[in-house]
């Protein structure tokens, strides 16, 4: 049997192949990491707190940065505590009505609001917490101003229970925090699926992801790390949820993240749930349960 000798050319050609292989692939990773924002009439045909018959004023945030970002306010005006919801990466601040509606019901004022880019809020490319915890902190000044004194909550979905996190974190004056559906670190989030797709170990490519992510987008996935922040939120207490079966998000995310946050800490693991599925299993359950933690401490 003749072996023919690997030539140089067909060593170059295999090292350009797979270099070009791998950049395309973190573009394409980017891309879908910073969805472009693509704006249809079929966004104005959301639901509002009108028609679950709760009463709402639609207000107005003004971040540092001069953007003009949408929400609800659902007053409760014998309160004086807040729940602030941060919605998922693509969704909007009407995917939190079934729970904001509840906690409003539980007798807590409550502050739905879109981010940057998304839902009402103004045009922003979409990133995955990049400029979404200045977004939560201004959410957070506007209910100071509207509520002076005010004992304020924030819970966050996916994407948006990250910015709870992280914000919180930097914000003292959050009183208790629910996180449903977070990740630990947006790296390892996205290796892990990287490595449910391609089926290799995905450093490199998630290394070069990140360089890619930052000149194309201004930021680094790296420093989005939810699970450096959660001690620091301590000794306000966190609830950390999540589904028992998320494909999206591993469970495995939350187990470390309650491992790394501090008392006082709950942890609810929603067996047989998917991302975010926890509420759509047992509403009842999931407002009960979250309504009560929110009293606890917000009412003192």
């Amino acid at each position: 049997m003749n072996h023919q000798p690997v030539t140089l050319p067909f060593l170059i050609s295999a090292t350009i192949g797979a270099v070009g292989g791998a950049v395309g692939i973190a573009w394409y990773t980017s891309n879908q990491i910073n969805p472009t924002p693509r704006r249809t009439y079929l966004q104005n045909y959301t639901f509002t707190p009108w028609e679950l018959g709760v009463p709402y004023e639609q207000i107005t945030l003004h971040t540092p940065d001069g953007l003009k970002l949408r929400g609800w306010w659902l007053p409760q005006p014998a309160a004086q505590s807040v729940v602030i919801g941060c919605h998922g990466h693509i969704g909007g601040k009407h995917d939190l009505l079934g729970i904001g509606t509840g906690l409003w019901r539980a007798g807590h004022n409550v502050l739905l609001f879109d981010f940057r880019g998304r839902g009402e809020s103004d045009p922003w490319p979409n990133t995955l917490v990049s400029r979404e915890v200045d977004d939560l902190l201004t959410a957070i000044t506007f209910v100071q101003q509207r509520l002076p004194g005010g004992r304020i909550g924030v819970i966050g979905f996916s994407m948006g229970a990250a910015v709870t996190i992280l914000g919180t974190a930097r914000q003292p004056d959050v009183v208790a925090v629910v996180a449903d559906s977070a990740f630990t670190s947006a790296r390892v989030l996205i290796g892990e699926h990287m490595r449910q797709i391609l089926r290799i170990p995905p450093g490199t490519l998630v290394a070069l992801t990140d360089v890619l992510n930052e000149r194309r987008h201004g930021y680094r996935l790296s420093q989005v790390r939810p699970i450096d922040a959660i001690s620091q939120i301590a000794p306000r207490p966190v609830l950390i949820i999540h589904g028992g079966s998320d494909t999206l998000i591993s469970p495995t995310h939350a187990h470390q993240l309650f491992a790394a946050a501090r008392q006082p800490k709950e942890l609810w693991v929603c067996p047989n749930c998917e991302h975010c599925g926890a509420y759509f299993a047992d509403r009842n359950q999931y407002v009960a349960r979250v309504a009560a933690f929110f009293d606890r401490y917000l009412r003192g």
